[in-house]
């Protein structure tokens, strides 16, 4: 089979939560790029309104839907005006998330409550929505959760995140077991450092960071575009409850390799 066989989207209905900026920006990009009719899910109006145009502009259909991640109503919101434009969402990007920097005597409990709650909570009820969706339509898909590299080994002044994204790979393999006999399969992507317009003047500040890269640079967007058409097409329809980790081996030199 050709690849552009094997991870080509026709036909498909893809939701991305956090597709007002960041990674969230590339994934529907990719994806409506690959054939599939997206669904810009993030709070910001204005930057989905944007993007949205942009894909269209480029050949693509999209609609854009703001809602919180934490929203239940918002939830159901965004998947029912995703059927009703474009049918059952087969592909779900739970990407939206959020970080911090406190130390952990210092951190307010609003704080950890905030950054598990996107990152980790959210994560299941949006699992929880499409899956029951793809089901009740008999309809097989793919859901892809957004970890990190910090979800195996942490670092000063992100311990909610890291508990939340550790949370996230044990939570894919969980949602994995149960539902791939019914034909929805639940996968993730660890990225490692990947340079954002969020991050890029924190990271391009700290050069120092390439040391613990065994690759020697800082990832870009388009250095997750392989992992997610993989476990977003039928390229990977024998797998389930697999994180693949995307950072340039940083992982390695954490766990001390």
């Amino acid at each position: 089979m050709k690849a552009s066989e094997l991870f080509n989207l026709t036909g498909r209905v893809a939701l991305v939560t956090g597709a007002s900026s960041g990674l969230g920006v590339r994934f529907a990009e990719v994806l409506a790029e690959n054939g599939a009719k997206v669904v810009l899910v993030a709070r910001r109006a204005d930057r989905l309104e944007t993007q949205k145009n942009k894909i269209e502009a480029a050949g693509g259909r999209a609609i854009a839907v703001e809602a919180d991640v934490l929203d239940r109503a918002a939830m159901k919101r965004a998947f029912d005006a995703a059927e009703k434009a474009f049918g059952t969402v087969t592909i779900l990007v739970n990407n939206a998330g959020v970080t911090h920097a406190d130390r952990v005597t210092d951190m307010p409990e609003e704080t950890w409550r905030r950054i598990t709650g996107t990152n980790l909570d959210a994560v299941l009820y949006w699992a929880q929505e499409g899956a029951r969706r793809m089901i009740t339509a008999k309809k097989e898909g793919a859901i892809v959760n957004i970890a990190s590299i910090l979800g195996y080994g942490v670092s000063k002044g992100v311990a909610a995140y890291s508990v939340a994204k550790a949370g996230v790979v044990q939570l894919t393999k969980a949602l994995a077991i149960e539902l791939a006999f019914k034909g929805v399969r639940v996968n993730a992507i660890a990225p490692g450092y990947i340079m954002t317009e969020i991050n890029e003047e924190y990271l391009k500040g700290r050069p120092d960071m390439t040391r613990n890269i065994p690759v020697g640079r800082i990832g870009e967007t388009r250095d997750l575009d392989g992992a997610l058409l993989l476990l977003a097409s039928d390229a990977s329809r024998f797998m389930a409850g697999t994180t693949i980790v995307v950072d340039g081996g940083q992982v390695l030199a954490i766990a001390g390799a």
